[in-house]
């Protein structure tokens, strides 16, 4: 006879949680603080801000393709987890707010968006089609509201199904993400040249798209192991996350440690290959000067490190072990965004900034302050999906 597993926690955040208040707060201060920073040094402003907008930014984004990914493949695995990544999807129409400083800073951030320099530069003119503000700045709104309706759609149905128990909407969900991943593929590359690939308008890499995806992707995993760990730390979905589950997401950041570092090798090995100076100048600039300890540091801390640990099957679930290499990863994975932006700003070598820690506060703030606030309204589990059954029984079958 089968045990048919049930759910025996609340899945309800508690509603009188102040971490949507406090995180608000800090945010609030942060972005207070790095606004008296931009008249301070307002090249240093924009920098620093770009860099924590892309960090959370990239997150929010992974979210958006595991759902995806998840209603495509029909997959029961991951059914626990999907309001999580649910709820950051949920919010990036309204995260596309924050976008508006990058808009702003336009002229300090990118080189080419200078009309004289444009006109100086024959690579730069060559470009202009593309590289231009009024065609950047409408970009930035087709990203986002492609995003942000597909992350908006993809909650309210999921939400709806709790309370109607129709799993015909499931049919609901994958039609929206059929089209949605190719979409979700063109405009986070597009969006990932933009952002970051533009900062040095000379160079190229027809691989940044799925490398700025690799880079998001490796630091999803993390997120979301810590915001588990958090959760069971409070007494909340203990009994439902059991190890098996906890399994299943060290084996995604051990997975996609390996996609990271192939991808990333691969656009370096090609460039160095081809050896072109328009492409190795970008390679060349960091791994000059206080740059490459973070060049190196990628290698041991972003790959072999997590590669060499999680490697064992037992430090896939061990929870001291997974939440020493997720902040390692999350570090480093700040580290690599701030690698690729700012030896635009500083050529010589690394220039740390309070603006860059205010920033990241700020932004970091704002981005799970919105989370919290939205994750508290609603079951922290799809209790009505088909697959969840699936998903629960695993925790007695293995």
């Amino acid at each position: 006879m089968s045990h048919k597993p049930t759910i025996t926690d609340s899945l309800q955040f508690p509603a009188d949680s102040k971490v949507p208040r406090a995180l608000f707060g800090v945010g609030a201060v942060g972005l207070i603080a790095s606004i008296i920073g931009y008249f301070l040094d307002a090249d240093q402003f924009f920098f620093s801000y770009l860099v924590s907008f892309v960090f959370f930014s990239g997150i929010a984004l992974a979210a958006l393709i595991m759902v995806m990914l998840h209603h495509i493949t029909k997959s029961s695995w991951g059914v626990l987890f999907r309001r999580i990544s649910e709820t950051f999807i949920s919010n990036i129409w309204i995260w596309g707010i924050f976008a508006i400083p990058v808009i702003l800073g336009i002229h300090n951030l990118y080189h080419w968006s200078h009309e004289d320099a444009v006109m100086a530069d024959k690579i730069l003119k060559g470009k202009s089609a593309y590289l231009n503000t009024p065609f950047f700045i409408a970009r930035q709104f087709i990203y986002f509201a492609i995003w942000g309706y597909l992350g908006y759609k993809l909650h309210k149905v999921s939400v709806e199904m709790d309370k109607t128990n129709d799993w015909g909407l499931t049919a609901l969900l994958r039609k929206v993400s059929a089209p949605g991943i190719p979409l979700f593929a063109l405009t986070i590359a597009f969006a990932s040249f933009d952002w970051l690939m533009s900062l040095d308008p000379h160079w190229f890499s027809t691989m940044f798209g799925v490398y700025f995806f690799s880079i998001s992707f490796q630091a999803f995993w993390p997120v979301m192991i810590l915001l588990v760990f958090y959760m069971q730390r409070k007494g909340i979905l203990q009994n439902t996350i059991r190890q098996v589950h906890i399994y299943d997401l060290g084996a995604w950041f051990f997975a996609f440690t390996i996609f990271y570092a192939y991808i990333a090798f691969s656009q370096f090995l090609l460039i160095y290959y081809a050896n072109l100076p328009e492409e190795t100048l970008w390679y060349f600039n960091r791994l000059e000067g206080s740059w490459k300890y973070i060049a190196y540091s990628l290698l041991i801390f972003r790959f072999a490190v997590p590669f060499l640990v999680l490697l064992n099957r037992e430090a896939k679930k061990n929870r001291t072990i997974l939440t020493i290499i997720s902040i390692l990863v999350l570090v480093i994975h700040f580290a690599e965004i701030y690698w690729i932006a700012m030896p635009v700003l500083f050529k010589d070598g690394i220039h740390f900034s309070w603006m860059d820690v205010t920033a990241f506060l700020g932004l970091g703030g704002m981005f799970f302050g919105l989370f919290f606030n939205r994750f508290k309204k609603h079951d922290m589990v799809p209790k009505n999906d088909p697959q969840l059954d699936d998903c629960l029984s695993k925790s007695y079958h293995q």
